[in-house]
């Protein structure tokens, strides 16, 4: 018998060859199977969506093309998209955006341009589920000015009507027919997507003025919302808007919207400042939804706000009430006034600053006097204020009452200028960065008015401010305050009570306050406040040294302690309360000494 030792060469070479031929024969019939089941698999998915496809009446070609349609005037350039019949593009071409790589406002003014809006109407069929026209391919027809997108979705036709009108107009009419074969409700939903696009030079500026506007009642009553959720249930909408700071985008249902939820996010950074979100309901005829609408891409324009009759004008955020008509009765009209002449917006400002001051010249006059007569009675007052150190506080209180009274000196009327500058201050505020005719209009080294000035950019940004510049105009008009601060602080009491505040400490404290408020806002209103300030600083000069002698007005002090006082009904009813507390807190210490 032959020992077998193994395989030898020829074994070894058939036994590679079987295992390769078999290792591929495997290999192969493995992805046949694999393929033919993706085929299956594919197979029943294709037949689903086409089935969906018929369903909703979409093109089972996902290549389909999706169309661009342009409609434009002088006032408006539109684009529409046959995905969902929805505008895409608003330009506005009068206007023009600010550009942070030119530092020039050069941009193009788009209000919406492509992913930065979505709008349409949700609808629920038999089965719960959401037919959304925002998904639906329509069809395009131009007629002039007029645009019809017609889709069509499980046998009901949708059409949207656009139709381009002056005054910054789009007419939005939507019919269906056959609708109500498909849905169940009385209602369906609008929801509107937007993200507000950065136009202006100051993006914190630009962003706390970006917020939910709308009207209802009848377009009686308007609101707001700029921080939380907007809610409400109950109101019946004539229109809800997204207001910028110069600009808008509102959509007006003739119907009225209901149920009305809307939510907005800040963004941080980039070219998108926040993004609102909008759901409302509106009513089904017959299941059907045939309903008027007009779309609105407004500049925030008082005199064409008011031109619609629709409570637009509310959108403009010119101040509540009093302050309010501060700014609509008279600095807008002063303003388009005065820069009919042909004057640059800068010294219209300046011409404006000049005209109240005038206005309040009789106010201020008598304030600088009352300066000067305190300054006059300043050795008294000392005098008094050593002589009853250790006193009663009311005691010595009572006494300085009495030498401002025999002197004349009514300290309340001191007050007066300062509480008619507070609502001053305040239209003011809400003036020059909302009005639009400033828009863009330099003056100096401040490109544009209702912006701040970098003429003096930082190299890095200050933490917690987030500063990246100096306000030049913040600047002097912090300086000019300092100075009449200076100037004005020698009448200022010190506290003559223990516990008491500093008056010319916190009169120091508010210029240097009012520069970090100033430097990142308007720079027409640090302009404003730098001229008037200035001319407070003159005014002081002149009746200091041309107006007002002091030694006649201390002889003046003297006859008047010499004659018999009238009393005021103010001075008797602070001299009887001061008496009445003296007695009371007597009555107190003889109380407790008697206890003792």
């Amino acid at each position: 018998m032959q020992q077998n030792k193994g395989f030898d060469k020829n074994q070894l070479i058939n036994f590679i060859i079987f295992s390769v031929i078999l290792i591929g024969g495997m290999f192969y019939f493995q992805n046949r199977q694999i393929n033919a089941e993706n085929e299956a698999k594919n197979k029943t998915i294709t037949q689903t969506q086409q089935q969906e496809s018929a369903h909703l009446n979409l093109p089972t070609d996902s290549t389909a093309k999706v169309e661009r349609i342009n409609l434009s005037n002088k006032e408006l350039n539109l684009e529409f998209s046959t995905q969902g019949g929805l505008l895409t593009k608003v330009e506005l071409p009068e206007y023009k955006a600010y550009n942070t790589k030119t530092d020039n406002t050069d941009l193009p003014l788009n209000l919406i341009a492509e992913h930065s809006a979505s709008y349409g109407f949700e609808f629920k069929d038999g089965n719960g589920k959401i037919i959304s026209t925002k998904d639906l391919i329509f069809s395009p027809q131009v007629k002039g000015n007029e645009l019809i997108l017609t889709a069509n979705t499980g046998g009901a036709a949708i059409q949207f009507i656009y139709t381009l009108l002056p005054k910054y107009k789009v007419d939005f009419r939507v019919k269906t027919q056959g609708l109500s074969n498909i849905i169940k409700a009385d209602n369906a939903a609008f929801v509107w997507d937007y993200k507000v696009r950065k136009q202006e030079k100051g993006r914190s500026q630009e962003q706390s003025h970006s917020e939910f506007s709308y009207a209802f009642n009848n377009y009686k009553d308007y609101d707001y919302d700029g921080r939380t959720e907007l809610s409400e249930e109950d109101e019946t909408l004539n229109w809800i808007g997204v207001k910028q700071q110069f600009f808008a985008s509102v959509i007006e249902a003739k119907n009225g919207f209901t149920k009305s939820q809307g939510h907005q996010d800040i963004i941080e950074k980039g070219d998108i400042l926040k993004k609102f979100q909008y759901s409302g309901q509106v009513q089904l005829s017959g299941g059907e939804l045939n309903q008027d609408f007009s779309w609105y891409f407004l500049p925030l324009d008082l005199d064409l706000l008011k031109s619609y009759d629709k409570n637009f004008d509310e959108i403009l955020p010119l101040g509540w009430a009093f302050i309010g008509g501060v700014n609509r009765l008279f600095f807008i009209p002063v303003y388009n006034f005065i820069s009919n002449w042909g004057v640059s917006a800068g010294w219209v400002i300046f011409i404006i600053t000049i005209v109240v001051k005038l206005i309040l010249s009789p106010i201020t006059f008598k304030q600088h006097k009352l300066s000067a007569m305190m300054r006059v009675i300043r050795p008294e007052i000392d005098e008094v204020n050593a002589k009853y150190k250790d006193a009663d506080p009311m005691k010595k209180q009572q006494e300085i009452m009495n030498v401002y009274r025999r002197a004349g000196v009514n300290q309340l009327a001191g007050c007066i200028p300062g509480l008619l500058q507070i609502p001053i201050f305040y239209a003011l505020f809400r003036f020059f960065p909302n009005f639009i005719e400033l828009r863009g209009k330099s003056f100096w080294f401040a490109k544009d008015l209702t912006a701040y000035d970098d003429v003096l950019k930082l190299p890095f940004t200050i933490p917690f401010l987030g500063w990246d510049h100096i306000s030049i105009f913040a600047i002097a008009c912090t300086a000019v305050i300092l100075i009449y601060t200076t100037m004005t602080a020698g009448q200022m009491q010190q506290p003559t009570q223990e516990g008491m505040p500093n008056m010319k400490v916190m009169m120091y404290i508010f210029p240097v306050t009012f520069f970090f408020f100033l430097n990142s806002a308007a720079s027409g209103l640090s302009w404003y406040y730098f001229v008037s300030n200035a001319i407070n600083i003159i005014i002081i000069l002149v009746i200091k040294y041309w107006i007002l002698d002091e030694k006649k007005i201390h002889a003046q002090i003297q006859e008047n302690k010499a004659k018999p006082k009238k009393e005021g009904k103010f001075q008797k009813k602070m001299r009887e309360m001061m008496e009445k507390a003296q007695e009371q807190q007597r009555l107190q210490e003889q109380k407790r000494n008697n206890k003792r």
